[in-house]
């Protein structure tokens, strides 16, 4: 918990945001481009009234525009130039953060910590699953709503949470 309470006064201090809008913002940069605000709810965990609020004020801040989305009913959330310099703000600050940490284990030490962590989030992945499986929406919207994908090596295939649900959920 200690690590998550600096993660997050961390980005929300380097963002000027509160709540979910760090998580918003970066995932709006990575996973959710062009997503529509169902989709940002979700990821994010809040309610569909929590979710306009929240847009809102990003809109009024200047860091996310909205625009026509995929059907006349649904609008397309797109960061703007100053939103995606906020997002990479907060995805160094929270790299930061834990690499404060983290840097003062030993590098054996933390090499264990990798691989339990990986272990970890991989169990944690199957809960959720079983928890949607069941029509239950797990708390907190998607486990990895502040990752930097490229630092836990999504598009390379090495994430451990997206290996856990490919096992679970073939494509």
């Amino acid at each position: 918990m200690a690590l998550s309470d600096r993660v997050r006064k961390a980005t929300e201090l380097v963002s000027g945001q509160t709540g979910a809008a760090p998580a918003a913002l970066v995932m709006l940069s990575q996973s959710l481009r062009g997503g529509s605000m169902d989709d940002l709810r979700r990821v994010v965990g809040l309610t569909p009234s929590g979710a306009v609020r929240l847009v809102d004020r990003l809109v009024a801040e200047g860091l996310v525009e909205r625009r026509a989305g995929a059907d006349r009913r649904s609008l397309a959330l797109v960061l703007t130039r100053a939103g995606r310099a906020v997002a990479r703000r907060i995805s160094m600050t929270r790299a930061d953060a834990v690499a404060d940490v983290l840097g003062q284990l030993a590098v054996d030490d933390r090499a264990s910590l990798e691989l339990l962590a990986e272990r970890l989030v991989a169990a944690l992945v199957v809960e959720r699953l079983a928890d949607r499986a069941s029509g239950e929406e797990p708390a907190a919207g998607w486990l990895c709503r502040l990752c930097d994908q490229k630092a836990c090596g999504r598009p390379e295939g090495r994430c451990p949470a997206a290996a856990a649900a490919g096992r679970l959920v073939p494509s």
